[in-house]
């Protein structure tokens, strides 16, 4: 990705070592040496215990290494499927990614010091290794096979005398203080909050509150782990890591985004389209993210990339200004510059709000068939409760009687009449409904007892799936919860042109116009749907 000739190896491809086992990878990285790279912990050690008697090519796995090919990492890929390796966010990155990232490094002061939060392989400290020939190569990891597949890869390509690799988890690192600048470079551990211990969780919010940030304990380990680069760096370090780009835009993230307009030194944000395949075994839109600790932002610069090869040394992107990142509540729009719209077309927004349907808090209190329950139907509304109603439904929902119902108390019980009281106080001594009370959602709605639907919105949404979203022209008069958005229009619209802009709606839109998380997940937030081009309201009654 660089024309650097320090940066450059060799890439004739030399025939890979058939590895068909951790024991036969435990096997291998000893024979290429993994024991003569310090740091080697008592798991280690034991695990060294399994090595298979596979016969062990070494001279054609050092061949490899030395010509810039990680035949150890690509074994383990294949041996540990990507399902297996989820729980600890082993996904590793393809060598044109770490090209650019480590490519962009020629660009600052040379690093006395670099550091690979999760190591893995050791793909990013092999390539800041053979760049930075001076610099002492530091990488942490929690999986004993990892890491010793790191000590083989770097004493195979001569690096152990300037290598260290610890077992142990990136926050609890020790980095003495050095002389010059640190590079922290790498593809932190994507794992989910539910992954991640309470304890770490709340090293989360206190950590962060040190720094005076506010941190979601909902946030993944890749959160945490700028947090931790914040906590082990110093003024004048830099670095660049590749994440899923979710942080971008959802709620947890806002810690990395207010860390980069401050402390963290934002510097530009690199954003590749799933379809590049930025890493081969997740569907995900990949960031990489450049940052100079300490460095004052007036501006970070955000590129858009297709492909790989658009990334280059990561020099790309437009600027935008600290102000409005400060501002926006989410970054992904900022990417790009609003297109033209074609003439005859407005966004969706001017013509309608788009609204999430209702959280219950509870769906096992609040979400019921209508023949399952002795309420009275003035307080049971027929709901869209699973996106697949929506999927299913077609063009049109004109049957509610399929749908479950919503139970939707008043605000106010006294507007029920005498009976229909009666039934709703036994209802609410029911131990499984008394226990809803004290749920985060019914603590903070006006009285907790009452749902509070939306009225029916004439067309209903998706907004989460491996496919575009279903518009669904709503003449059930269905309710929704939070797993539709409801299109309420703006301006008066007849039925004619309510079911024009349903169809137009549900031709066009793509997934490229939403977000795309880890896993493949496409979402459209309420304000990106308002975003979306339609027709004028004089096209949609003029169509046939």
């Amino acid at each position: 990705m660089t024309t650097t000739s320090e940066m450059s190896v060799p890439h004739d491809i030399i025939q890979p070592v058939a590895l068909t086992s951790i024991s036969d990878l435990v096997a291998a990285a000893l024979a290429l040496g993994a024991e003569n790279v310090s740091g080697i912990s008592a798991a280690e050690k034991e695990l060294a215990n399994t090595a298979s008697n596979a016969r062990i090519e070494t001279k054609r796995l050092r061949d490899a290494i030395r010509a810039g090919q990680d035949p150890l990492g690509d074994a383990f890929c294949l041996i540990r499927s990507a399902e297996d390796r989820r729980p600890q966010g082993q996904t590793y990155t393809p060598p044109p990614i770490v090209e650019s990232m480590v490519g962009w490094t020629l660009g600052q002061k040379a690093p006395v010091r670099v550091v690979d939060p999760g190591v893995g392989s050791g793909r990013y400290l092999l390539a800041a290794g053979r760049l930075h020939k001076k610099a002492d190569l530091i990488g942490a990891d929690l999986d004993p096979v990892a890491a010793l597949m790191a000590r083989a890869n770097l004493h195979a390509a001569g690096l152990s005398e300037r290598a260290h690799v610890e077992l142990l988890d990136y926050r609890s690192l020790d980095l003495p203080p050095v002389e010059g600048p640190t590079l922290y470079v790498g593809n932190p551990p994507y794992v989910r909050h539910h992954g991640i211990t309470p304890a770490w969780k709340q090293w989360l919010t206190a950590t962060a509150a040190l720094h005076g940030y506010k941190a979601s304990q909902l946030a993944g380990l890749h959160v945490h782990f700028f947090l931790a680069t914040l906590e082990h760096a110093v003024r004048g370090d830099y670095g660049t890591f590749v994440t899923s780009s979710e942080w971008l835009d959802v709620n947890y993230g806002s810690l990395v985004r207010q860390m980069l307009v401050d402390e963290l030194g934002g510097h530009s944000i690199h954003v590749v389209a799933p379809e590049a395949m930025p890493f081969t075994d997740a569907t995900t839109t990949a960031a990489i993210t450049c940052f100079k600790v300490g460095e004052p932002v007036r501006s970070i610069k955000l590129q858009s990339a297709k492909s790989l090869t658009d990334l280059g040394t990561l020099t790309g992107g437009r600027k935008v200004a600290r102000e409005r990142l400060i501002e926006a509540p989410r970054w992904t729009p900022l990417l790009r510059a609003a297109p033209k719209l074609p003439e005859g077309y407005v966004e969706l927004g001017e013509l309608a709000r788009v609204h999430r349907g209702t959280v219950t808090g509870a769906n096992n209190v609040w979400v019921t068939h209508r023949g399952a329950t002795k309420l009275p139907d003035t307080v049971l509304r027929s709901s869209v409760t699973k996106a697949k109603e929506l999927f299913a439904a077609g063009a049109t929902l004109e049957d509610p009687s399929p749908l479950r119902v919503v139970i939707d108390l008043p605000v106010d019980l006294d507007e029920l009449d005498a009976a229909d009281r009666r039934a709703v106080n036994a209802f609410l001594r029911q131990p499984t409904v008394k226990a809803a009370k004290d749920g985060y959602v019914a603590n903070n709605r006006r009285a907790w007892w009452s749902v509070g639907l939306r009225h029916a919105a004439p067309i209903l949404a998706t907004y989460m799936a491996r496919r575009p979203p279903a518009f669904v022209r709503n003449l059930a008069d269905a309710r929704h919860i939070n797993i539709a958005h409801g299109i309420y229009p703006r301006v008066a619209l007849t039925d004619d042109a309510l079911t024009q802009l349903a169809e137009h709606l549900r031709v066009s839109v793509t997934l490229g116009q939403g977000r795309t998380y880890a896993g493949g997940l496409t979402k459209f937030e309420p304000r990106e749907m308002e975003r979306l081009p339609v027709p004028h309201p004089d096209l949609l009654t003029k169509a046939p």
